[in-house]
């Protein structure tokens, strides 16, 4: 496993929950997962985007982390989602990250309001450390504008490493505009700040131009892949091994990704519960189940071990 500057893996993925009968995280599957991801050298950002975070409550999460840990899951290779829109919620979560060793938290703005001030966001980052209040938060802020309609700027990027320099020490991006990412780490190269980018699609660009990995929606069925990239992007080959990459993503991409990601999941797994979502989001139709797994099948794609 590959690491970044503060020991955390330079891979992770979003993880997948599967959903138990009452609709909330089962985790037993869930710690299942995670080891498989963890075997196969990729870190867990739990209760990301592709996680359905945000269809889960506070406490549900809370639990499910406590249940992974206690299951034996190597919280040094954790990266869980924290941010949420109220600061105590926020606080909440991320105390509990801390607390069970996480290296590293990803923190999603607070999303409900748009057009928000720069000043806004840097007050909520703000509280949120004043009132963890624990040298060891590491913070890796997360920019997804196309869902919250909110970009971190680089001027706030640049002013929240400057007055928390220990703390907020990276970014997901999961803009997908390449030139906004690049303007991150030229900005803040001399500070040490992480750049992850947001997808595998964007990992050779971003470790040449001095990123240090990506945080994927399809490093949860990809995984060994990926990782093997991020250690060895230097290597001759790993332009192919780029494109490799970019033909398994863009066949999970002609679907709606979190439901196509469980249908896979369920698949080579033999376990058809994990093929569900929940509401808003909504399960693939069969016909659109049978479309993808012959989309796989066509380009040998497997996923061993599960």
């Amino acid at each position: 496993m590959n690491y970044s500057k503060y020991n955390l893996p330079a891979v992770f993925s979003p993880v997948l929950t599967p959903i138990n009968a009452d609709g909330g995280p089962d985790t037993a599957r869930l710690l299942k997962q995670c080891q498989w991801l963890d075997a196969n050298g990729v870190g867990q950002a739990i209760f990301g985007t592709n996680s359905e975070a945000n269809s889960f409550s506070g406490a549900q999460k809370i639990d499910a982390l406590e249940k992974l840990i206690a299951g034996g899951l190597n919280s040094k290779h954790m990266m869980p989602g924290t941010g949420a829109c109220s600061i105590d919620e926020t606080v909440a979560m991320t105390r509990a990250a801390v607390s069970a060793g996480c290296s590293g938290v990803l923190m999603l703005s607070p999303f409900y309001y748009k057009d928000v001030s720069d000043q806004g966001l840097y007050s909520f980052y703000a509280k949120v450390i004043e009132k963890v209040a624990d040298s060891r938060l590491k913070i890796y802020v997360y920019n997804i504008p196309q869902v919250t309609k909110i970009l971190l700027s680089v001027p706030l990027l640049e002013r929240l490493v400057k007055d928390f320099p220990t703390t907020v020490v990276g970014i997901k991006d999961s803009s997908g505009d390449w030139p906004y990412t690049e303007s991150v780490i030229k900005a803040l190269a001399g500070s040490g700040f992480q750049v992850y980018a947001g997808s595998e699609t964007f990992l050779m660009r971003n470790l040449r131009a001095g990123g240090v990995g990506c945080i994927s929606a399809t490093a949860n069925v990809n995984p060994r892949a990926i990782a093997a990239l991020a250690g060895k992007w230097q290597d001759a080959g790993a332009d192919q091994a780029q494109a490799d990459l970019d033909i398994v993503r863009s066949v999970f991409a002609k679907y709606p990704m979190i439901p196509a990601m469980k249908t896979a999941v369920a698949h080579f797994s033999k376990d058809s519960s994990w093929a569900h979502v929940l509401p808003p989001l909504i399960d693939l139709t069969a016909e659109q189940q049978k479309a993808l797994l012959l989309d796989l099948e066509k380009i040998q794609f497997t996923m061993t071990g599960l």
